[in-house]
């Protein structure tokens, strides 16, 4: 089972479910609640734009919390362990789900994988590690300008990914996908919803070693992420080695970025997971 990142869904794994399907596996991508065919555009946000009306209109995902997200996942999980192997997989900030339901259904899921996703030990959430030396590379933080409105207010961040800002795109394509081409950079921007909940972000996402530190997991470290560099991956897997010594992760090594994997390296996570579902 796959989990999408921030401001994605399930279309973003199509890729790598094509490679799964001709190695002989059944998976199934999520889309998280407000997302997909749920996900929230208003007309503001279309072509021509209107930007101040966008910056005060209310988010659909203002209310969406971590927990919703947890709860979504593991009734799937749930409905569909019995045809296990329960592989369950998160890229980004997927990885909080992906955590929060191994502390609620350890028994019914066989191994966590983890693309480059945020798996909180010591620090409570994804917001609370950018703070720390080992985000210092990532690239995310100099396109501010691409927000929309006052998260505070909204509940959401909000992320005008139809700006026609030349210098805005190139920095987006350098901290997300700086291998692909720029025909392809801009079909994964058609994927994506300008909102995400903030209250995801900011909770409690932290694993417990008694729950999840019990299940078998995988972290695929994505070299050239400047999104959540490498530095900072590798933090997120020696903490969580740290609180469970005797179950380390496996770990994988990939030189691709942190969504282009979708593009350059379907089939080298394809073969990773089939490993995993071992």
């Amino acid at each position: 089972m796959l989990v999408h990142g921030s401001g994605s869904n399930s279309f973003m794994w199509s890729s790598v479910q094509r490679e799964l399907a001709l190695l002989g596996h059944r998976s199934l991508a999520v889309d998280l609640p407000g997302h997909g065919l749920d996900a929230q555009y208003p007309v503001a946000y279309q072509a021509p734009q209107d930007l101040d009306a966008w910056a005060a209109e209310p988010s659909t995902l203002a209310g969406v919390t971590l927990q919703d997200n947890v709860d979504m996942v593991a009734d799937v999980v749930r409905r569909v362990a019995e045809y296990g192997p329960m592989v369950l997989v998160g890229a980004s900030l997927g990885g909080v789900t992906v955590t929060g339901v191994g502390n609620t259904l350890p028994g019914l899921v066989d191994r966590l994988v983890y693309i480059s996703a945020w798996a909180c030990v010591r620090r409570s959430n994804p917001i609370e590690y950018m703070q720390e030396p080992e985000y210092a590379d990532s690239l995310m933080p100099s396109l501010a300008a691409f927000n929309v409105g006052d998260p505070a207010r909204l509940g959401v961040g909000r992320a005008n990914y139809r700006t026609a800002d030349p210098e805005l795109l190139a920095g987006l394509k350098a901290a997300t996908m700086a291998d692909v081409t720029d025909e392809r950079f801009r079909a994964f921007l058609n994927i994506l919803q300008p909102d995400e909940s903030i209250a995801v972000m900011t909770a409690d996402a932290r694993g417990h070693a008694d729950t999840w530190g019990t299940i078998p997991r995988t972290y695929v470290r994505l070299t050239d992420d400047r999104s959540i560099p490498l530095a900072m991956q590798d933090r997120l897997i020696a903490e969580a080695d740290a609180l469970t010594p005797g179950n380390p992760y496996d770990v994988h090594t990939l030189d691709t970025t942190h969504a282009g994997f979708v593009f350059t390296a379907a089939a080298e996570v394809a073969a990773i997971l089939d490993k995993s579902a071992v």
